[in-house]
C-alpha cells in the first residue's frame, strides 16, 4: 500500500496542473474575445469556443461569467501589489516626484490592461452588485493612496479634503482620463497625447490639485 503513496502524489500533482492550465486558458481566452467582442456582447461559449475547451468545462472554475472577470481583477490587483516594493516607490505625496511615479505605473497598468479595466466598466454598468464587489476589491489600493496622503499632510501640505475622498477623486481622475486617452474614443481626440504628456499633465494636475508647490 505504501508504494501507491507517490503514484497518488504525482497523479494529483498532474491533475492539479492541467486544472491550473485550462484555468489560465479560459483567461486567456476571456481576454481575447472581451476585447474583440466587449464583454457585455461575449458569451461563455464564445469563451470556451476560444479557449479549445467544452462548454461545460467553464463552470468547473467559474460560476459564471462575472466570477471569471473578478479572478482577472483579482490577477491584475496582485501584479499591481508586486510594483509597490519597487525601489523607486515613495510614499511621501509632498515631493512631486512621487506622485509622478504613481501616475506612470498607473498608466502603464491601464495601458496594459485596458481590456480588462473596460470589461470591469462594462459589468458594473448593469449589475450593482457586481459593481459593490469591485469597489471593495479595489478598496485597499485606495487606502495606499490615502496613507500617501497622510503622510503629505504631515510634511505641510494642505490637502483639499479628506485623504480618503482627495483618494478617491485622484483614482476616479486617472482612471477617466486613461480611459478617454486609451480607449476606443482617443481616436477622436484633437490632440492626441503620448503616454509622457498624459502622465505630465496628470502629474501637475494632481500635484496642484492637492496643494505641492514645484
Amino acid at each position: 500500500m505504501a508504494s501507491q503513496a507517490p503514484v497518488e502524489a504525482k497523479t494529483q500533482g498532474v491533475r492539479r496542473a492541467q486544472a491550473a492550465q485550462t484555468e489560465a486558458a479560459l483567461k486567456q481566452a476571456a481576454l481575447v474575445v472581451f476585447a474583440r467582442s466587449g464583454y457585455l456582447n461575449t458569451k461563455i461559449v464564445d469563451i470556451t469556443r476560444e479557449a479549445g475547451r467544452s462548454a461545460g468545462s467553464f463552470y468547473t472554475y467559474f460560476p459564471g461569467k462575472e466570477a471569471l472577470l473578478e479572478a482577472l481583477l483579482t490577477d491584475l490587483l496582485a501584479e499591481a501589489d508586486g510594483q509597490v516594493g519597487q525601489a523607486a516607490h515613495s510614499e511621501d505625496f509632498s515631493d512631486r516626484a512621487a506622485v509622478r511615479w504613481h501616475v506612470a505605473t498607473y498608466w502603464d497598468f491601464a495601458k496594459h490592461h485596458r481590456t480588462v479595466l473596460a470589461a470591469l466598466q462594462q459589468a458594473a454598468t448593469i449589475d450593482d452588485e457586481f459593481a459593490r464587489r469591485v469597489h471593495e476589491l479595489t478598496r485597499a489600493d485606495r487606502g495606499h493612496m490615502a496613507d500617501h496622503l497622510r503622510v503629505a499632510q504631515q510634511q505641510g501640505v494642505r490637502l483639499p479634503g479628506d485623504p480618503d475622498v482627495v483618494a478617491l477623486a485622484i483614482e476616479a481622475l486617472i482612471s477617466t482620463f486613461a480611459e478617454r486617452c486609451l480607449g476606443p474614443k482617443s481616436q477622436d481626440l484633437e490632440h492626441p497625447l503620448t503616454d509622457d504628456e498624459a502622465i505630465e499633465t496628470l502629474t501637475s494636475f494632481i500635484a496642484g490639485g492637492i496643494g505641492i508647490r514645484d
